[in-house]
């Protein structure tokens, strides 16, 4: 079978929308990869918008549309309010741009269905960035897991305890809303989540409790689930951003017949239990897959980068589409759902929350 045709040859032009929090990792990330070029920004606040282009060399706009018309672009990356993904994504595939987007890709599954069936429909990619995914600690795991080293595994837990003072909500307004944000789950649990059913695998139901504790918001700002695995396996979830004084941990624990290991660090970047009844080549690999990133975003946004040049170039597949990013935010809605009614909700759902 030959390869692929690449969809871009030369430097892939990058235009990015949203120039808030965490558009600094893409443009770091981009800085760092010849073959990327960075050649626009948009964001609604003008001033944030002509701030940010003066400092990368770019033209700025304040509209997505308006970036769109006026400059030539390969890949749109999407770094709005969580809300707008979906508007902004179809916006961008309808214009004939591959789309790349920051977590979730959607707060309903009815708009990251219409999210996906546009991409589909305009022939472009649409990558949903799940970096942690990437950390060499976690892949270090992903690989047990796939070569079997715990037999059956019997339970699994991941930790998200952060710290969000009000000033983070207050300072931009969509912010722990419903309808552009939601809660500590679906906003900082977000790859917490995903790793739980990347890793141990498809969920079968789920049981959820979340509050308001602290925090001037409509969402919840701490959350516990708990995941009946189809493989039997059970699972908990539990998330804060109420961590006195900053943050402490972002961990996965698996605990398996013949294997256990913890995953822990401020943002799952560091193994701190190791333990297989067997002996494998990867177990000399352990140390070297620890990191210390300076924040919880960790190094992941570059390695994803050069996954998304690879699928453009033809040469690989993507890390995560659009399908693997649906099947995260299903499992955020199950807990809010289950979260609302008090019952246990099964996965998949029987209704596009």
């Amino acid at each position: 079978m030959s390869a692929p045709e690449p969809l871009v040859t030369g430097r892939v032009r990058v235009a990015l929308v949203g120039c808030g929090r965490i558009s600094r990792n893409h443009f770091e990330a981009i800085a760092r990869i010849d073959e990327l070029q960075l050649v626009s920004v948009a964001d609604s606040d003008l001033a944030r918008a002509q701030a940010v282009g003066a400092e990368q060399g770019v033209p700025a706009f304040t509209s997505l549309d308006a970036m769109l018309s006026a400059m030539p672009s390969d890949l749109v990356a999407i770094c709005t309010p969580s809300g707008l993904h979906p508007q902004h994504g179809i916006i961008a595939a309808r214009a004939g741009r591959h789309v790349l987007t920051e977590k979730p890709m959607a707060i309903s599954l009815a708009a990251a269905d219409d999210l996906v069936q546009t991409c589909d429909a305009a022939g472009v990619h649409l990558f949903v960035v799940k970096q942690n995914r990437l950390n060499p600690a976690i892949q270090l795991l992903r690989r047990a897991v796939d070569k079997g080293r715990f037999g059956r595994i019997y339970s699994a837990n991941t930790t998200v305890r952060w710290t969000r003072p009000q000033e983070y909500y207050d300072a931009e307004p969509w912010r722990g809303t419903w309808e552009f944000d939601g809660g500590a789950i679906m906003n900082q649990a977000s790859h917490y989540v995903d790793l739980m059913q990347w890793l141990v695998g498809p969920v079968e139901s789920v049981m959820a409790r979340t509050a308001t504790q602290a925090r001037r918001i409509e969402a919840e700002d701490s959350g516990v689930a708990l995941l009946k695995f189809r493989s039997g396996a059970l699972g908990v979830i539990e998330v804060t951003v109420l961590t006195y004084p900053r943050n402490l941990e972002g961990s996965i624990t698996i605990l398996g017949e013949k294997g256990s290991v913890k995953v822990g660090g401020t943002a799952v970047n560091r193994v701190e239990h190791w333990l297989f009844a067997e002996y494998d080549d990867d177990d000399k690999l352990v140390e070297a897959a620890n990191t210390n990133p300076p924040t919880v975003y960790g190094f992941g946004h570059e390695g994803y980068y050069r996954n998304v040049l690879k699928v453009l170039r033809g040469e690989a597949r993507a890390d995560t589409d659009g399908r693997a990013g649906r099947k995260s935010l299903e499992l955020i809605l199950g807990i809010y759902e289950s979260a609302k009614t008090g019952c246990e909700v099964p996965i998949p759902l029987r209704t596009r929350l």
